[in-house]
């Protein structure tokens, strides 16, 4: 009868006890990233390339009804969304106190928002823009807290929305940075009265910022 060598066992367990620790320390990564916003965060920039070109029906359809709207002139509008999250508790003890720990790193850190208002701009019915302002940073990334507005669109895709955009985990979209914004037509940016300006190019000149545009 043949016997196996005494290492092989301990090279199994050995192996298996390395898979082990190798999956628990994988998904403790991935639950703590999630609790400190990480996936939101990248949700919530991922709906910045994905709703581009949906119709305001769409976009009303699973985003709701917006607090308030701006008819900017014929073609373009404006809708402002508004959502809130409460501030995250953490358990502890008075040996460990977690919950002051996080709470400090929070605020260290620019995390621990509960707000934000997503202004969406609609150049012919269509959107065209997605911006985010408030106190909306989670602990990890940016713009978290804004996730909450865009999740109905993200779960349940809209067929004029853009699908152009690789996949949650490994596409172009940041945690920490928004996507670059897209390129909008003179009719969403100008009106009749700031077509006809610009900037001032010159940073020392003595003339307005504001100077008639050069044909």
């Amino acid at each position: 009868m043949r016997r196996h060598a005494p290492g092989l066992a301990v090279g199994i367990f050995r192996y298996m006890n390395c898979r082990l620790f190798s999956i628990l320390a994988v998904s403790s990564l991935s639950l703590g990233l999630s609790g400190c916003g990480y996936f939101d965060s990248r949700a919530a920039h991922k709906a910045q390339v994905t709703m581009i070109g949906m119709t305001s029906y769409d976009l009303q359809a699973c985003a709701g009804l917006p607090s308030a709207t701006k008819q900017v002139n014929d073609t373009t509008q404006i809708f402002v969304y508004n959502g809130t999250q409460p501030q995250p508790s953490y358990g502890g003890s008075t040996l460990i106190p977690i919950g002051d720990i996080m709470t400090t790193v929070g605020q260290l850190g620019g995390g621990g928002g509960t707000t934000c208002s997503a202004v969406i701009r609609l150049d012919h019915d269509r959107v065209a823009d997605v911006h985010y302002t408030g106190n909306n940073d989670e602990l990890i990334g940016t713009d978290g807290i804004c996730s909450i507005i865009t999740r109905g669109c993200s779960r349940q895709p809209e067929g004029t929305m853009n699908k152009n955009t690789g996949s949650l985990l490994f596409g172009p979209v940041s945690a920490f940075h928004e996507p670059n914004g897209p390129n909008q037509s003179p009719g969403s940016t100008y009106s009749s009265q700031s077509g006809t300006v610009q900037l001032n190019p010159a940073p020392n000149s003595t003339n307005p910022v504001i100077i008639p545009r050069m044909p």
